[in-house]
Formats: C-alpha cells, sequence, structure tokens
C-alpha cells in the first residue's frame, strides 16, 4: 500500500517520457507530427501575411491555380502518404502476437473499473485482480484487451501507445518497463460516466520479484473465519465479489482475493488503507457517483470497520 502521495506523483502521467521499448516508437511519431503541424502552421501563416500584406505581385502567384494544385492536393497526397507509411512501419511491433514464454495478461474494461488476469502458458485465466497490473521489468508483456460493455481504451503513456477495447473483439497491446518502478495509466476513450475516475496502476518488478509475487499469487489463500468476513458475507458483498477461500464467488464487481495488497480503491482513485475502504463501503457513490456499487447506509459504523479491517488483511 502506498500514500496519497506516492499514488498522484505520476498523475498526470508524463506523455513524452517513455520509459520502455514500445513507448519511445509512439514519442518519436508524436515529435515528428508536431513538428510536421509547425511547420504547417508557419507556411499558413506566411501565406496569410502574403495574400494581405504582399506585393501585388506575389499575391497573384500566391493564387495561381498550378501552386493551388500543388500545395493544396499534391503535397498533402505526397506527404501524408508517406506520413502514414512511416508511421505504421515505426509501430508495428506494438501490437505483434506474443513471443512464446511471453507474460500475458487480459485486461477487460469494465464500466469503470478494470479486470485483469494473469494467463497460463495455455491460455487459461490462474490469476485474477482488478485494477492493477504488475509485469517483470525488462521483458516484453502482451495485454490483451477486451471490453464487457462499452468501448474503452487502455492507455499507459510511458510504456505504449492508446489501445482501444471494442466489445466482442480482442486487441494486443505490447508493453514493457525498462526498470521497476509504477507507471500510471488511464481509459482514453471516454465511456459514460465516471470516466475520468477510470484509471489503472501498473507495477514493474525485478524478474525474480514478479516470479515471487506471481507463486504467492497461485498458492490457495487461507480459509477465512473471522467477524469481518462473516459480516461481509452476511451483507450480501459474496454476491458481486469473488474472495478465493470463502464461499463469496460473484463476478459482477472486482476480485477481493488480494485487495489488501493493492496500491489504490476505486480504479485507482484513493489510496488503498483501512479508512479509506470504509468510506468507500459505506457510500462508494459519493466518491465516484455513477459507479456500480451502491452505497451502504444499512450497514453500521462498527459492521463497516470490521469488513474494512478483514479486507485489508487480505494481501
Amino acid at each position: 500500500m502506498s500514500g496519497l502521495g506516492d499514488i498522484l506523483s505520476g498523475w498526470p502521467p508524463p506523455v513524452l517520457d517513455p520509459a520502455g521499448p514500445f513507448a519511445a516508437p509512439v514519442t518519436v511519431l508524436a515529435w515528428a507530427l508536431f513538428a510536421m503541424g509547425a511547420g504547417v502552421l508557419a507556411l499558413v501563416i506566411g501565406a496569410t501575411a502574403i495574400a494581405i500584406f504582399g506585393p501585388r505581385r506575389w499575391r497573384a502567384r500566391l493564387g495561381h491555380e498550378r501552386l493551388v494544385w500543388i500545395g493544396g492536393l499534391a503535397f498533402p497526397v505526397v506527404v501524408l502518404s508517406a506520413l502514414l507509411i512511416w508511421g505504421l512501419t515505426l509501430t508495428r511491433d506494438l501490437s505483434a502476437p506474443p513471443q512464446p514464454g511471453e507474460v500475458r495478461i487480459r485486461v477487460t474494461g469494465e464500466m469503470w473499473w478494470w479486470r485483469v488476469a494473469y494467463l497460463d502458458s495455455e491460455g487459461r485465466e490462474a490469476i485474477q485482480d482488478a485494477n492493477e497490473i504488475h509485469l517483470p521489468a525488462g521483458q516484453p508483456v502482451t495485454l490483451e484487451l477486451e471490453a464487457a460493455d462499452v468501448i474503452h481504451s487502455l492507455w499507459i503513456p510511458r510504456l505504449s501507445g492508446k489501445v482501444d477495447m471494442i466489445p466482442g473483439r480482442r486487441n494486443l497491446m505490447r508493453i514493457e518497463a525498462a526498470r521497476p518502478g509504477v507507471y500510471p495509466a488511464q481509459c482514453a476513450e471516454f465511456c459514460g460516466g465516471p470516466h475520468a475516475l477510470m484509471g489503472l496502476v501498473v507495477v514493474a518488478h525485478e524478474p525474480a520479484a514478479f516470479e515471487a509475487w506471481r507463486s504467492r499469487r497461485l498458492q490457495p489463500p487461507p480459509q477465512a473465519s473471522t467477524p469481518g468476513a462473516a459480516t461481509f458475507l452476511a451483507a450480501g458483498c459474496g454476491a458481486c465479489h469473488t474472495v478465493r477461500g470463502t464461499p463469496a464467488n460473484g463476478t459482477a464487481g472486482p476480485d477481493l482475493t488480494h485487495i489488501g495488497s493493492r496500491r489504490t480503491l476505486g480504479a485507482g482513485i484513493l489510496p488503498n488503507r483501512q479508512g479509506t475502504l470504509a468510506a468507500w463501503i459505506a457510500d462508494s457513490q459519493a466518491i465516484k457517483p455513477g459507479n456500480r456499487m451502491p452505497s451502504y447506509p444499512v450497514l453500521s459504523g462498527s459492521e463497516v470497520r470490521l469488513i474494512a479491517a478483514w479486507l485489508e488483511t487480505l494481501e
């Protein structure tokens, strides 16, 4: 868990500061577009100045039919075609199929959070998580992007480009973090409601630390028999959430089996602490209006605190 300052230190995510090989081509392309845009603007300003203030002979040449055909049609067609070919060549590896042995993670956009599943060698979902992606630094990782309801878009500015998530379709995004660190991400396609509050955190570990993390997640969870767990189940939370090791097996909301180890709550908008957990359980609609988790005014303060204290232990 991290403090609010640690979480917000990377927001907004720096757009032109690549931290991996798949973000670097996007940055190069962006600077090229900025430069071309500046050049076109300079030409337009110059032409406008000549048309208004220039000598009559220059103005006559500026309005000549040949210059219109060359500057208004031929030049844009040639330049934009070359830019398209160069841009596709530059970014061709961003959606390449995964290589054998590569880490594969399935990310599904939901209203308004992220379902995350780590795939085994057979393509089966071996580990369930939410709103947080863990990966080994220095190694390429393939994200399989899907959408459960409307169009979303995953954008991790320092690790790759923006890729849309379309219902009924699976798109690929390749990312790699050159060094360990925390990299903020965001839904970059308006998806209604609290779209602006749909963030995600990418955590890059040293390869050995990532393998240790993955091994821990593959272990069967301990059986939960605490007052907080009993209150959680009695309140009906298990109808929407899964907590392995308990009867809770709902799939409408995020898997909470390891919620205590996450850095944020509410898809990147709150630091994950017992107090914020309690606030989210009691009245999530006041924190993130329009999200699909109802508020629970029927729970007493002591019941909310019991649930929050138990959830905090689920690491």
